[in-house]
């Protein structure tokens, strides 16, 4: 018997009988549910402005600077989803390779991702939805917006529990929905710039603008804390990989596809928004974040822009369902290794999908919408911005133990060196600097929503600090209550598996 066997059994031996449904999509599937998860117009209508203020047309530079950490990242889940297909990726897969502990708490990061951000990825949809269709009062009534947005969570809910193929056909149409409002969107932008028709001051796109460090070492800072995070989600693809065909390749190829989509879609609109917008204007709005999309949508398109609108509704809305895939399914792993109590390893016996666990994080993210949104105005958005710390977190947790897991491997060739080892450790490490930079500007006031203080730190430091506490005691409270999964052994790769000797 293998270390890397030794290191799975025990709790595996109390896995449910009748598991996820095997081969229930294919890598198409899995690549727009990758695609959508990161909500890409939402994500470029959030951050465009901001980066656009750091370091002005030098934007679609800082979007593929951005863009180098996540492929080094989805390499790592690439090469380690061959040796582990666990619907609990990076929670596995740290288990293995750095211990329960670590385990625990990346599988811990990754769940918590879901409930901050749920239900504003529902509220927007709600909100440009009702924009679109005329119903600015609805949109601006906080009653109506938020019944809205949590009937959506629940039907998105239900979606996902009834099945995965059901999920997959609702995202391929969202999907090409999205990607058709926003490339018209674009196409009649970039004609408008070159036809002088503008109604801003529009600059003439130039190649010039992929220059990362065109602005200056500490724009490039600041515009990469926001722009690496319009990448986040793109996992999900791998998180349903006990139920993707071809599991051991096609959910990790999906990921990395996923990354490489969004930045085409990313450079693109981004030309055809500055290129259009012109610096100033995209510099002054970029406090009303998501709403510059609804301002541009006008401008660029008229009495059109619901196109627009729509755009970012599908894209919200896509991403509300998407979001649930992977900390359910990150639940339900732990669930299974007795990390967690074992009723959320439950599996739906008609359906096949692990129904407890995708209500649990329904419920708990309702939950924490409707109290944050009772907090203060900025609550919300404070919320959002502490995501930054879980994902750079479990990010950079996954690229350490795709080096450390493959540590024998690694100077066999280059091949193995480069992608499978320096990769994911130089995207580990850029997180790392990433997370580190968030936190000192996290720990200033003055740096947040409205300048709000909570106890003497930004209310999105205070909020993933709470989160990291709230983890570690719940860890320990389930270490003293069930100790089964604490014994789980380390594991190395398989040799076959790095050679290619197995599918």
């Amino acid at each position: 018997m293998s270390e890397d066997s030794a290191g799975r059994e025990g709790p595996q031996a109390a896995a449910p009988e009748q598991g996820l449904k095997a081969n229930a999509i294919g890598f198409l599937d899995a690549l727009v549910i990758g695609l959508n998860s990161t909500s890409p117009a939402y994500s470029l209508a959030a951050v465009l402005g901001p980066i656009v203020a750091l370091v002005g047309i030098y934007a679609p530079g800082v979007m593929l600077a951005s863009f180098v950490p996540m492929l080094l990242i989805a390499a790592a889940f690439y090469y380690l989803n061959k040796v582990d297909q666990d619907c609990g990726t990076t929670f596995s897969w740290v288990t293995r390779a750095m211990g329960p502990w670590a385990g625990w708490l990346g599988g811990w990061a990754i769940a918590m991702t879901g409930v901050l951000v749920i239900g504003s990825l529902a509220d927007v949809a709600v909100t440009f939805g009702l924009l679109a269709a005329g119903l600015d009062d609805w949109a601006a009534h906080d009653v109506v917006r938020q019944s809205l947005t949590v009937s959506v969570i629940v039907a998105m809910t239900a979606v996902c529990v009834i099945g995965t193929e059901l999920s997959a056909h609702l995202q391929d149409v969202l999907i090409l929905a999205q990607v058709f409002f926003l490339l018209t969107f674009a196409v009649v932008a970039l004609y408008r710039i070159y036809a002088g028709t503008s109604t801003l001051d529009a600059i003439e796109p130039s190649v010039t603008w992929l220059n990362p460090f065109g602005a200056g070492g500490a724009a490039l800072t600041g515009g990469l804390l926001l722009g690496v995070f319009i990448y986040w989600g793109w996992e999900s693809a791998v998180n349903l990989t006990e139920e993707v065909q071809n599991s051991a390749t096609a959910p990790g190829k999906a990921g990395i596809w996923s990354t490489v989509v969004l930045l085409v879609t990313y450079l693109s609109v981004g030309f055809a928004v500055v290129g259009y917008a012109g610096t100033a204007f995209l510099a002054e709005n970029a406090v009303e974040e998501e709403a510059v999309f609804a301002v541009l949508a006008h401008e660029v398109m008229g009495g059109w822009d619901w196109v627009v609108l729509l755009a970012v509704c599908t894209s919200a809305l896509a991403s509300t369902q998407t979001t649930i895939i992977p900390a359910s399914r990150t639940a339900l792993s732990m669930a299974r290794r007795h990390a967690l109590p074992h009723g959320l390893a439950h599996i739906h016996p008609r359906f096949r999908t692990p129904d407890v666990s995708t209500w649990w994080v329904a419920g708990i993210a309702i939950g924490w919408y409707l109290v944050v949104n009772q907090i203060s105005e900025n609550a919300l958005l404070d919320s959002l911005t502490a995501l930054s710390l879980l994902i750079a977190f479990y990010y950079a947790l996954t690229g350490l133990a795709c080096a450390v897991y493959y540590r024998r491997h690694l100077l066999e060739n280059a091949h193995n060196f480069l992608l499978i080892g320096l990769g994911p450790v130089l995207g580990a490490g850029l997180l790392g600097w990433l997370l580190v930079e968030s936190v000192g500007d996290m720990s200033d006031p003055e740096n947040s929503a409205g300048g709000v203080s909570w106890f003497g730190l930004g209310p999105p430091l205070v909020i993933g600090i709470a989160i990291a506490v709230v983890g570690v005691l719940v860890m320990c409270f389930w270490r003293l209550r069930d100790g089964t999964f604490w014994q789980e052994r380390r594991g190395v790769a398989d040799p076959d598996l790095v050679h290619g000797r197995k599918s």
